[in-house]
């Protein structure tokens, strides 16, 4: 199968994925949850869910095990919503590129705004 049908494969339930998150009802699962990143395999029997959740440690480590319990249901209503010959079992991993995203933006913008303008006047000086 062409590289490029697993890639839209793996958007298309990376959507439906997402979808599905938010309209599940279940406590355990944080508001701000969302769907990084699906690959599916070339068979389409699995796929490496990687899930952001924004929160505390214990708020993330709640949320993937809500979503490992829920695997079952997640995997039937996928089937419904995308037309493949396999649905996928899912495998759900915590994904943090979003919060050290965030993290980085944070000290970017603690950096002194007198070092920014310091280094605008120079580069004008130089003109």
């Amino acid at each position: 199968m062409a590289d490029y049908r697993i890639n839209k494969i793996s958007e298309e339930v990376r959507r439906e994925l997402s979808e599905i998150i938010r309209e599940l009802k279940d406590p355990r699962i944080a508001d701000m949850t969302s769907v990084v990143l699906v690959n599916v395999t070339r068979d389409l029997r699995y796929a490496k869910a990687y899930i952001s959740v924004l929160g505390d440690e214990t708020q993330q480590a709640k949320t993937i095990t809500a979503l490992k319990k829920a695997a079952g249901f997640i995997r039937r209503e996928v089937s419904k919503r995308v037309q493949l010959r396999y649905t996928p079992e899912f495998t759900f991993i915590l994904d943090d590129s979003i919060q050290h995203g965030a993290h980085i933006s944070e000290l970017l913008h603690h950096i002194s705004p007198s070092e920014g303008e310091e280094n605008k006047n120079d580069a004008r000086e130089n003109r």
